[in-house]
C-alpha cells in the first residue's frame, strides 16, 4: 500500500494473508498449462497445443495476479481502490450516495457502498459465519467514520455513527448481538429480505439505538 499521507488499510482480509495461497494457485495453473501444452503437442500442431495451454493457464493465473495486487485504503479522505491495472479514487467529502448493504448466505457480509458522482467503491466491513467472523479493525472503522463526517450527506453521517458504535463494541469485546454490523445481518434475515438487501435510512439509524 502506498505511504501517502496517513494511509489506513481498508482490506477486510489483508492481502498478505491470502497472497501465498494465490501465488501457489497461479504457479500451479501455469505448470498445468505447460504440461497440457507439451502433452497436446504430441497429438496436435504445436501452435494449437500452445494456445490450449495458454487458455488453461492465463485466465486462472491472471485472476490470482489481480487478487494479489488488489488493495483498498483511505488517505486524506480519499478511498483508493487498486485493481489489476489501475487505481480508482473516490473523494469521500463529495459522496452523493452512502449505503449499507447486507448479503445473507453461508457467510454473511456487511458492506459500505459509496459513490461520489464519478467512482463507486464497495468496502467490506464484516464477515460473519456461525458464532464468529471477521470485522474491519478499529483504526479502519474510526478513519472511515471521520471521513464520512466530512460529507453533507445525512445517510453518510448515520453510517458514521454506526461505525463508531461498532468500533466501541469491538474495543470492549462485546458479544455479536451488541455489534451493530451483526445486528444489520439479523435485521435483514428476520425481515426475510435475503440474499442481498440495502438498509433504509431508518434501519441504519436503528442500528445505533
Amino acid at each position: 500500500m502506498p505511504s501517502e499521507g496517513t494511509s489506513v488499510a481498508l482490506d477486510l482480509i489483508p492481502v498478505d494473508v491470502v497472497a501465498p495461497r494465490l501465488k501457489k494457485f497461479a504457479v500451479g495453473s501455469i505448470v498445468v498449462g505447460v504440461l497440457l501444452a507439451v502433452i497436446a503437442s504430441f497429438f496436435l500442431p504445436v501452435v494449437v497445443a500452445v494456445v490450449l495451454g495458454l487458455v488453461v493457464a492465463v485466465p486462472t493465473a491472471g485472476s490470482a495476479w489481480v487478487g494479489i495486487r488488489r488493495r483498498i485504503w483511505l488517505a486524506d479522505n480519499v478511498v483508493h481502490i487498486r485493481g489489476g491495472f489501475r487505481t480508482k479514487r473516490l473523494v469521500v467529502p463529495d459522496v452523493v450516495t452512502a449505503e449499507l448493504q447486507v448479503r445473507v448466505a453461508r457467510i454473511d457480509q456487511v458492506s459500505l457502498r459509496l459513490y461520489d458522482g464519478k467512482t463507486r467503491a464497495t468496502i467490506a466491513l464484516a464477515l460473519y459465519t456461525g458464532g464468529g467472523g471477521r470485522e474491519l479493525p478499529i483504526l479502519a472503522l474510526r478513519s472511515l467514520a471521520d471521513a464520512l463526517w466530512t460529507t453533507e450527506l445525512v445517510p453518510a453521517a448515520a453510517i458514521a455513527s454506526v461505525l463508531v458504535d461498532q468500533l466501541k463494541a469491538e474495543a470492549r469485546d462485546a458479544g455479536l448481538s451488541e455489534r451493530p454490523l451483526h445486528r444489520a445481518v439479523e435485521l435483514v434475515r428476520d425481515a426475510g429480505r435475503t440474499p442481498i438487501a440495502t438498509l433504509t435510512d431508518r434501519e441504519v439509524v436503528e442500528l445505533t439505538s
